[in-house]
């Protein structure tokens, strides 16, 4: 069997793994990256999430009238995947040109504290190290609904946006915030998009207007949503799949949706996401889990074996990359810095779901600034009425609204919800008002290139004068 020992070894290729590894070698440190696939090196984000699927929606939204959808469909999947490739040799070659820096492909199991196993195929090779980053992500989680296993037309997101033919029908089996943003996408490439949802209602932690407005630009779109249900089975047929479904009553539901069945040519279960954690031998190495099966860590990132820590969506915290990338800056604080930085630090921390437009928020929503005893402000405007906004209308997209949250005293945004055309580049403004106490009045008075549509903050701001 090889060996090799390193000063740090990383096992998973993600966001926040491969920034601390090539952050490490270039200080010359030897350090070896850990991926158990050549089609995942850059992590979940380049190959299978972020970058493919907003490549798509970007794709869905341009799609003209005469476009056929299949055609368009399918240069729109080529076209996702020449990215993606171009993108995942982009983020091998940033390590390998690192001298002290080893890329292994293979899958790593823990043998002990610091040690792990690296297999592929018939080769083995043994890596020590004295600091180990647990990178290895999350997964789609596979509901028990009968029917789902050897189903040939159940599909995760993965499997979907690989998928080269155009669905006619598809039905999406949750309606969280990945099932809606495929929900939207794939409506607008021409598919007839049927959502189950078992919650009361779709967008629920958002307020009840931008809630409302979010679902109807989604049905004006083609997507039919059935909330208050539960998938009970999935039956594979000649012409597709049928999901069977019955009510489930909710609290604040106004009305109940009865019981039915609805088919698709493929069904997308689209319910969550869970941690990548099993089969890594963290019981082996005495690495502790969550009784949701993400790596424990502290503030610091810090599983409870020393010298070991566990970044991005494995050691259950926020799944956006972003996050990721934050939590390479800790780990990177521990081993070169000051050790003071941790997630303790992170404020106004924004998201975006990429609807058509995007929807995106920071900060707290009115139902929980009133809930934790602010008096609020309210500032809210359509999107079409915004007079001071003319690139909403020069792009052709004036559906949603603004909506910010103000503290009456102090005059400080509690929190912001965008539903806009670039919403995910203004909420990077009001987040960074937030963390540092920039006030609605500065936001309104600001001056804003034109025609942008942060200026949109000078007209909807205006009505707190």
């Amino acid at each position: 069997m090889d060996t090799l020992h390193v000063d740090l070894l990383v096992i998973g290729f993600g966001k926040g793994g491969k920034t601390v590894a090539a952050a490490t070698g270039r200080r010359g440190l030897r350090v070896a990256m850990v991926e158990q696939s050549d089609q995942m090196y850059g992590g979940t984000c380049i190959n299978i999430g972020c970058v493919p699927t907003k490549a798509l929606v970007h794709d869905a939204e341009s799609r003209r009238p005469g476009d056929t959808p299949a055609d368009w469909y399918a240069r729109a999947v080529t076209r996702k995947a020449d990215l993606t490739a171009l993108l995942r040799g982009k983020n091998f070659d940033m390590l390998d040109v690192i001298d002290s820096v080893t890329v292994v492909t293979g899958r790593a199991t823990f043998v002990g504290p610091r040690e792990v196993e690296v297999r592929a195929g018939d080769d083995v090779l043994r890596i020590d190290a004295e600091t180990v980053v647990i990178d290895t992500g999350s997964e789609p989680v596979i509901p028990d609904i009968p029917g789902v296993e050897g189903s040939s037309r159940v599909v995760t997101s993965t499997e979907l946006i690989a998928t080269e033919e155009l669905p006619q029908r598809l039905v999406v089996v949750g309606g969280g915030y990945v099932g809606i943003e495929l929900a939207g996408m794939y409506a607008q490439f021409g598919s007839q998009v049927t959502v189950l949802e078992s919650a009361s209602r779709v967008f629920g932690r958002e307020d009840d207007d931008v809630a409302d407005a979010a679902r109807a630009i989604l049905e004006r779109q083609g997507v039919t949503f059935l909330t208050s249900v539960r998938a009970t089975s999935i039956q594979d047929a000649d012409d597709g799949a049928t999901v069977t479904y019955e009510a489930v009553p909710s609290a604040g539901a106004s009305s109940v949706t009865p019981g039915g069945a609805v088919t698709g040519d493929l069904v997308l279960l689209a319910v969550g996401r869970r941690p990548v954690a099993a089969g890594l031998g963290l019981d082996v190495a005495g690495i502790r889990t969550t009784d949701r099966g993400a790596v424990e860590v502290d503030d610091h990132l810090r599983t409870n074996v020393p010298g070991v820590y566990a970044v991005g969506d494995v050691n259950g915290g926020p799944q956006f990359t972003y996050i990721s990338l934050d939590d390479s800056r800790i780990v990177l604080d521990q081993l070169v810095g000051s050790g003071e930085r941790s997630t303790a630090d992170r404020e106004a921390v924004p998201y975006t779901v990429f609807v058509s437009p995007p929807l995106a928020r920071v900060g707290l929503t009115e139902r929980e600034a009133r809930a934790a005893g602010h008096d609020v402000l309210v500032a809210s405007k359509a999107v079409a009425a915004l007079a001071a906004m003319p690139r909403a209308r020069i792009v052709e997209q004036t559906d949603g609204l603004m909506k910010f949250v103000v503290d009456a005293t102090s005059g400080l945004v509690l929190g912001a919800a965008l539903l806009c055309v670039d919403s995910q580049e203004l909420i990077n403004t009001v987040a960074l008002a937030i963390r540092h106490g920039v006030s609605a009045a500065e936001l309104r008075d600001a001056i804003y290139t034109h025609p942008s549509s942060t200026e949109g903050f000078n007209e909807v701001l205006a009505s707190l004068a």
